[in-house]
C-alpha cells in the first residue's frame, strides 16, 4: 500500500493514505470533506455536494465504490441528459470521478479504472 500519513480536522488527525485517501471511511463526516476536498483545490458546490452525498450513500448501501456509470446513470434521471454526461462530472471534478469525488466522499483509493470517466 504505501506510506501513511494524516490530516487534520477539527483537532483530529485523520488517517490517509500517501495519496489522501482515507484509510477508513469510518471517519468521514462534511468537515473531513471539505479538508479533502481543500487539499486537492476543489470549492465544493451543491452540485459537488450531490454527487458526493450519492457516493457516500450507494457506498453505505452497497459496501462497495459506485463505478461511474452507475452515477452517470442517476445524474441522468435526476437532471436529464444535460448532467448525465461525463463531461458535467469532469467540469465539477476535473482530475476524475474516482481521484477526486471518490476522495472527498472519504472511499479508499478506487482499484478499478472503470470508476474513471
Amino acid at each position: 500500500m504505501g506510506e501513511e500519513t494524516t490530516i487534520n480536522t477539527n483537532g483530529k488527525e485523520i488517517p490517509v493514505d500517501n495519496e489522501g485517501f482515507l484509510l477508513d471511511p469510518d471517519h468521514w463526516d462534511q468537515d473531513v470533506a471539505l479538508t479533502l476536498a481543500d487539499t486537492i483545490d476543489i470549492h465544493m458546490t451543491d452540485e459537488h455536494w450531490e454527487i458526493v452525498h450519492w457516493v457516500r450513500d450507494y457506498f453505505e448501501t452497497w459496501q462497495k465504490t459506485p463505478e461511474a456509470r452507475h452515477l452517470l446513470k442517476e445524474l441522468k434521471q435526476r437532471h436529464g441528459k444535460d448532467k448525465g454526461t461525463r463531461r458535467y462530472v469532469y467540469d465539477l471534478f476535473p482530475y476524475g470521478y474516482g481521484q477526486q469525488a471518490c476522495k472527498i466522499a472519504g472511499l479508499r483509493k478506487p482499484l478499478k479504472l472503470l470508476l474513471d470517466l
